[in-house]
């Protein structure tokens, strides 16, 4: 990121700038950490003066939970989208199968390493921060319903077989938080077994044979 000086000031409609203050903040945390999202640091990303940053947000606590939902909501809606139409690989295969195969393709990706460190970086402030104690919650619930969505959808069509589709979206979700548990200090390390922990863990939870959702083309 660029460091911008206040500019012309551009009259927006407060919703607009609302949206783009939280994800000006979102962008900040998610590259350099919760704890740099402070009113002058998102003003300055925005070429604005922080008296305008602290109109919508007096409290910059309630900025940083919000900044760290607007984050992981849009990772989420890139992973597991709500409508199971716009998940299946690139074969075009809509199946829950398919929809969780991918899923676990991109959580193991180099791409997604910020937003591992975005949720070990909330989990570790929400001891201390209520407001954003709320919203880490919020998300995990989310985060697990979404997985117990395309669970329950596999199970229903017999592309999976779980007798608890929500314990298993628990552990799952257990089992990604634990590998990235090690995002700060052996991501140049991480091999199979860390990488891809979550998948194997959801293979044995759905009935499915050992390295059923890797990859189409193998594993990554």
């Amino acid at each position: 990121m660029t460091s911008r000086g206040p500019g012309k000031r551009v009259r927006k409609a407060p919703a607009e700038r609302r949206h783009e203050i939280v994800a000006a903040a979102a962008q900040v945390g998610l590259v350099e950490g919760l704890e740099c999202v402070t009113l002058r640091r998102v003003a300055d990303e925005l070429g604005v003066r922080p008296g305008l940053v602290g109109h919508y947000f007096p409290a910059a606590d309630a900025l940083v939970a919000e900044a760290f939902t607007a984050a992981t909501m849009a990772d989420l809606d890139t992973l597991l989208p709500e409508r199971p139409d716009d998940c299946g690989d690139h074969s075009g295969d809509g199946s829950a199968r398919a929809v969780l195969r991918r899923f676990f393709t991109l959580m193991s990706s180099t791409e997604f390493d910020n937003v591992s460190r975005l949720w070990l970086n909330a989990r570790h402030l929400s001891r201390y921060r209520p407001g954003l104690r709320e919203h880490v919650v919020a998300q995990e619930l989310l985060w697990c319903t979404r997985i117990e969505k395309a669970i329950t959808a596999g199970t229903g069509s017999g592309d999976f077989v779980c007798a608890d589709p929500r314990g298993a979206a628990v552990r799952i979700l257990v089992a990604i938080d634990g590998a990235s548990a090690y995002i700060n200090t052996s991501a140049e390390q991480r091999g199979a077994p860390i990488t891809h922990l979550a998948r194997t863990v959801a293979e044995a939870e759905l009935g499915l044979g050992a390295g059923a959702l890797e990859p189409a083309g193998g594993p990554s």
